[in-house]
């Protein structure tokens, strides 16, 4: 993948207002994403998660404020650099092999290139058996798989994961943390959304907790865990209902 972390980050969210009938959905949301650490975000259900990444997405226009990538404004170009895997994936109705084919053939990859990656990342998602088979009957796991190796193969900077393994059943989620963490080693910045906390402490350099559509808790993984310094984040991280 690109080395060029400057082109797209930090990617970063000043004042962020999404307002709704009156709700603040996110309310004066700041927050700078840098290269490095991979960034969790938890918090309670309708805390703004989701929401939150969807802005940094451009799928969400904010009512105030502005999200920035590598020092401008978030535009097309910035968003090239990114890739997003939702809780529940859009498949192509074509093969398992011919979803990779499809997007890697959209950012230019023709020929013995085009073969050559879709290959491999057949093989990353440990999809290859699968590779004719028609990607809507695949399970869950590796449906979000296909979807993650999908998003890789066009080597975003940034990696914008959405609950992935939310909906999935426990052997399968083991693969999807496995290419999570090698999306990481090989510098891709990983910023995911979860309510695991079991994951979160698994995958987690740093921990940011958002709570009614602010951030009330942000630090390193270990000491968030031990210590977060909110009694919300306390609270949740103790299992109770956080109002």
């Amino acid at each position: 993948m690109s080395s060029a972390f400057g082109e797209a980050l930090p990617l970063a969210a000043r004042g962020i207002v999404i307002e709704v009938d009156g709700q603040r959905l996110l309310d004066s949301v700041s927050l700078e994403l840098r290269a490095g650490p991979r960034s969790v975000i938890i918090g309670p259900n309708g805390a703004g998660k989701s929401l939150l990444l969807r802005v940094f997405h451009g799928l969400a226009q904010p009512t105030e404020g502005e999200v920035h990538s590598g020092g401008r404004r978030l535009e097309p170009s910035s968003l090239r650099k990114q890739g997003m895997v939702f809780q529940h994936p859009v498949l192509l109705r074509r093969t398992v092999a011919a979803n990779l084919r499809f997007a890697l053939h959209a950012r230019g990859s023709r020929g013995k290139e085009l073969r050559r990656r879709c290959d491999r990342w057949l093989e990353e998602a440990g999809l290859e058996h699968l590779a004719t088979r028609p990607a809507r009957v695949l399970s869950g796991g590796e449906r979000q798989r296909l979807a993650i190796a999908r998003t890789l193969s066009l080597e975003p900077e940034i990696l914008l994961l959405d609950e992935p393994t939310a909906s999935l059943d426990p052997a399968s989620i083991p693969a999807i943390e496995r290419m999570i963490d090698e999306a990481h080693a090989a510098g891709t910045k990983i910023v995911l959304v979860t309510q695991d906390l079991g994951q979160a402490r698994r995958l987690a350099d740093e921990v940011i907790f958002l709570h009614r559509g602010r951030i009330e808790a942000r630090g390193p993984a270990p000491g968030f865990f031990s210590r977060p310094g909110c009694a919300r984040a306390e609270a949740f991280l103790a299992g109770d209902v956080v109002d």
